[in-house]
């Protein structure tokens, strides 16, 4: 009896490494070591809830569904190849982690290369080429993507798929308190498109050569920290929300367009856009219908129009830096809002008492604005000497122009009062040391004594 149960339990060792299930520690993991005809859905298949499936080198071909809590994770080069029109991996349990795989998504159609219809999900280290979407969540939440490439992939020998035909990197569509952190996305319509989904954080994300590198629409809440975008149509598009914060981040050579922005903002209400860089773009900041929000020290540098309003009140704009633009600043229908110690680098102010702001307040004229959006051909007569004279001559509704009343005389000086007066003191402690030295020196060792 005792040899019997002794060859039983050796043939279920057998078994099961033939199968390549390794026991340990009570959860079950599954390893994988060649891809060579092998079925990946029946891998997870048989890995059990809770458990880990690892995968060695390998390549895998079609679809494949996650119905239960598990994880999987590459160990090597681990490529799922997808060529039918359905997501390449679906995600429809909570508690999912996928870590480490290649997929190529091959299937067009609105389909995707990691689908996820549930919450808790975690999408890590994932390298995926697609010719549809990249990753699409829908109705979950809690689900967190992070350190993940996604890239366009054209077929060969076709002609390169235009903008407007591709689909987006990232998609949320009712998927809310998800984490969006350190991804890398190129060469899709939108990098990330977030749409009804609140209280999402967006970190540390790179998305260059697409159409809106950020597209945001109805996410109160959000937070949009340290991303940036390069040679997209526009850096970030953020329409129809309230009490988001755009901190940190950094958008340049937004010019694919005659409408690139580097930050656009539509029907945005009580945010907060602090410490953003927009740079050599089109228009760096594009500021339309949005009221009751705080701009404070961002830098807009190089780009052919600094900042544009257009219908926008109640926004209070402090501290920010234009620096190099062709055009700083254009309002239309645009009145109070709040402009205190903003560095305009083409105004000439006058500061009399020292304190790094001027006397001058700094109007920001609409005329040009107003003339070419009427007859956009007037634009060809841009800073002509004849437009010139005729802006310095307009003064309609000035009493409602945008206006800084005290502008900043340095852009090194904050306009904050504890700051410009320190600097002020600093400067007059400093002029009057080198004044009593310089008397000191002509009279007691600049003349010479007979």
């Amino acid at each position: 009896m005792m040899r019997g149960l002794l060859i039983r339990q050796w043939a279920i060792v057998g078994i099961a490494v033939a199968l390549g299930v390794c026991l340990s520690g009570g959860e079950t993991a599954l390893a994988a070591d060649n891809g060579a005809n092998l079925n990946l859905q029946q891998l997870i298949n048989r890995t059990p809830k809770g458990g880990t499936l690892t995968l060695k080198s390998a390549e895998y071909e079609g679809a494949i569904t996650i119905d239960k809590p598990i994880r999987i994770q590459a160990e090597g080069t681990v490529r799922l190849r997808n060529g039918a029109n359905q997501s390449a991996v679906q995600i429809r349990a909570d508690g999912v982690h996928v870590q480490g795989l290649q997929i190529v998504q091959e299937g067009r159609e609105e389909t995707a290369a990691v689908l996820v219809t549930a919450s808790g999900a975690v999408l890590e280290s994932l390298d995926i080429r697609t010719r549809s979407y990249g990753i699409v969540l829908r109705d979950g939440g809690r689900n967190e993507i992070r350190h993940t490439a996604i890239r366009w992939m054209d077929s060969p020998g076709q002609p390169a798929v235009k903008l407007s035909d591709k689909r987006n990197g990232i998609d949320l569509f009712n998927s809310h308190d998800n984490r969006i952190v350190d991804n890398y996305i190129s060469s899709m319509n939108d990098g990330i498109y977030m749409e009804n989904s609140h209280r999402i954080q967006v970190e540390r994300n790179r998305i260059e050569h697409s159409r809106y590198g950020l597209h945001c629409m109805y996410i109160d809440g959000t937070v949009m920290r340290d991303n940036v975008g390069s040679y997209n149509v526009t850096g970030a598009m953020i329409m129809g929300v309230k009490d988001v914060e755009v901190t940190g981040n950094k958008f340049f050579k937004q010019s694919e367009s005659v409408n690139s922005q580097g930050l656009l903002f539509f029907d945005v209400q009580t945010s907060r856009i602090f410490n953003n860089k927009v740079e050599g773009n089109r228009v760096g900041l594009y500021i339309e219908q949005s009221h009751r929000n705080e701009f404070r020290n961002n830098e807009v540098v190089q780009n052919f129009v600094g900042v544009q309003f257009l219908e926008s009140e109640g926004n209070r704009f402090v501290s920010n830096r234009f620096t190099r633009n062709v055009i700083e600043a254009e309002a239309s229908e645009s009145k109070l809002n709040a402009f205190s110690g903003n560095y305009w680098e083409a105004f000439r102010g006058i500061d009399t008492n020292g304190d790094g702001s001027s006397e001058l307040s700094y109007a920001i004229n609409p005329f040009f604005q107003r003339l070419t959006s009427a007859t956009p051909a007037y634009q060809l007569f841009f800073q002509s000497p004849g437009m010139l004279f005729l802006e310095s001559m307009y003064t309609s509704g000035k009493a409602e122009w945008s206006v800084d009343k005290a502008p900043l005389m340095n852009p090194e000086i904050r306009s904050e009062a504890g700051d410009a007066s320190s600097g002020s003191a600093g400067t007059l402690a400093a002029g009057l040391l080198l004044l009593f030295l310089s008397v000191f020196t002509i009279l007691y060792l600049g003349v010479k004594r007979t």
